[in-house]
């Protein structure tokens, strides 16, 4: 599904992992059946690994945590949520701008 350094988030995890985080991080609001959050996968794997150490990528399944979308006003997919020190300072619905648009984001946490 996910490259290694990639969190798989939850309602249960989703406080200490994003909320808490030291780092900032980027969290995919995505679904299994949702075709542009499978194309874009590849990207956030390569995101991942780019900044490894410096930016946490989470990836939250609405089907199963719906509750964390509801809180966060999530009416599409893919929605990327930024957060930095438990914040969201940045969003972006859908794919568009592929990964200049993705590490532009991440950048500017930095």
């Amino acid at each position: 599904m996910a490259a290694s350094n990639i969190v798989s988030l939850t309602a249960k995890n989703f406080p200490d992992e994003v909320l808490k985080s030291p780092v900032p991080v980027i969290v995919d609001f995505w679904a299994e059946w949702c075709g542009p959050c499978k194309m874009i996968a590849p990207v956030l794997d390569e995101l991942a690994d780019e900044f490894e150490g410096r930016v946490k990528i989470g990836k939250l399944n609405i089907e199963n945590d719906q509750s964390v979308a509801v809180e966060y006003r999530v009416s599409g997919i893919p929605t990327f949520l930024v957060f930095k020190d438990g914040q969201v300072i940045s969003q972006q619905v859908g794919i568009a701008g592929g990964k200049p648009k993705l590490k532009s984001l991440i950048d500017s946490a930095l």
